[in-house]
């Protein structure tokens, strides 16, 4: 990634990503799947093998979609004060929906803002 010598136009990240497209070119699909990642960049050919957002889509997933749920559920819960099955009913599917929506699109911004960033894995300099 950080021998990228090719001239392109600045590229938006965030609307690449939600976009799922390449980070440099803004044309190539980044994902081969629904969640995994091409091996390469099928406009520009950019190698996707920088590219590993680890764990952080995930927790923001569950951070968003918990607090929506929640909320949702305390107010209702408060408000009408619905029989458990429906509680069950409503925000079960919810939540799986919120998450499986959410998880490719903030993966995909992730991964652009990554490539943006020029983020890499962290080294130590011991003081040579």
């Amino acid at each position: 990634m950080s021998d990228d010598k090719a001239i392109w136009p600045p590229i938006d990240p965030i609307s690449a990503g939600l976009h799922g497209r390449c980070p440099r070119c803004g044309e190539g699909r980044l994902f081969s799947g629904f969640l995994t990642v091409g091996k390469r960049c099928a406009n520009c050919g950019l190698d996707y093998s920088y590219a590993d957002a680890g764990d952080g889509p995930a927790v923001f997933v569950i951070l968003i979609t918990g607090f929506i749920v929640v909320g949702l559920a305390l107010w209702m819960e408060v408000t009408l004060n619905p029989p458990l099955w429906l509680h069950f009913l409503l925000w079960i599917p919810l939540t799986l929906v919120l998450c499986l929506g959410a998880l490719r699109l903030i993966k995909g911004v992730l991964l652009t803002l990554q490539y943006r960033n020029k983020a890499a894995e962290g080294r130590l300099d011991l003081g040579e």
